[in-house]
């Protein structure tokens, strides 16, 4: 039988070899929303009208703030595309490395050392008595 660690040191270099395959990511969603001008006389006025567009945007996070860029061709919405879901497939595989390590973790014995100088000089407890009553 082989050793369940062994197994799992395995997985784990085959996860990161996978990451390491990754192509291009980000995370982000991309939206498509539709716009109303507010001239009167425009067809966007009209109450079953879809408006303009849709004009596709990219939105993420960055430094906690919300940042939105405009998808000005089919091309840039493409590339977009691919990189979010590059980032999905990275995720799922950074999941799986940080389970597989956990395991990892309990598996491995712990290793045994002398104490160390500091170790030996930990103080010891008081033998006043405490006043608090």
């Amino acid at each position: 039988m082989s050793d369940p660690l062994l197994v799992l040191i395995d997985e784990r270099s085959a996860l990161l070899r996978q990451v390491a395959e990754l192509g291009d990511f980000q995370p982000g969603s991309i939206s498509s929303p539709t716009m109303r001008c507010g001239k009167p006389s425009c067809h966007c006025a009209k109450p079953d009208d879809p408006g303009h567009g849709p004009y596709y945007q990219l939105t993420q996070k960055i430094d906690g703030k919300t940042v939105t860029q405009s998808l000005a061709s089919p091309a840039a919405i493409r590339k977009a595309e691919s990189e979010i879901a590059e980032y999905r497939k990275f995720q799922h595989l950074t999941d799986d490395l940080v389970g597989v390590n956990r395991k990892i973790c309990r598996l491995r014995p712990v290793e045994q050392t002398a104490p160390s100088a500091q170790e030996k000089k930990r103080s010891k407890r008081s033998k006043k008595k405490s006043r608090a009553k």
